[in-house]
């Protein structure tokens, strides 16, 4: 990624049974320099009842965002289906091609990865994250999920934090959508 465009973000999505969070950071960085602290990188979608979380981007986000509340239109909220053929359509048009973001897609039975590269990616543990500091939530996550009770939101918003104390790329300003 080119060091003049806005870059580094965490979206961290979690399932505990049927419980399902999507935690994003809130902060844009340009080099250097932290330009906003608030941005919403998380929000529900068709219906509210699709969470949609991105690391990227922000334009090509959107734009991601719009093409795939259409397919989730198209295919009656089909988020299996919808995911599949955003990912088919991402990968083989020119113009979308070009678009620099990766999507993180849930519903109250699943939840996906979904990237330019063709990939849409279910993972095993129900713990996905992405973006500069995705890892390290992504483990926090992990390591709350098999050795606590806690719920999905409570894991969420704790692994996020412990992101925010590795990543310099990600903020404690967090916004956590769920579906329950």
């Amino acid at each position: 990624m080119s060091e003049d465009k806005f870059h580094g973000t965490t979206i961290l999505a979690v399932r505990r049974g049927k419980h399902v969070a999507v935690a994003g950071d809130g902060q844009v960085t340009l080099k250097d320099t932290i330009m906003k602290h608030r941005a919403k990188k998380v929000r529900k979608i068709y219906k509210d009842q699709i969470i949609v979380g991105f690391a990227g981007a922000t334009a090509d986000a959107l734009n991601l965002y719009e093409r795939f509340e259409g397919k989730l239109e198209q295919f009656n909220g089909n988020v299996t289906r919808s995911a599949v053929e955003l990912a088919k359509d991402w990968r083989t048009d020119k113009y979308l091609r070009r678009l620099e973001a990766i999507l993180v897609a849930v519903d109250r039975d699943h939840l996906f990865l979904i990237s330019g590269n063709g990939d849409v990616i279910q993972p095993d543990e129900g713990v996905l994250g992405i973006g500069s500091g995705g890892a390290y939530a992504q483990a926090a996550a992990i390591g709350l999920i098999r050795h606590t009770e806690l719920d999905a939101r409570t894991i969420a918003d704790t692994a996020m934090k412990i992101a925010a104390g590795l990543c310099i790329y990600t903020n404690e300003d967090i916004t956590i959508e769920e579906l329950k």
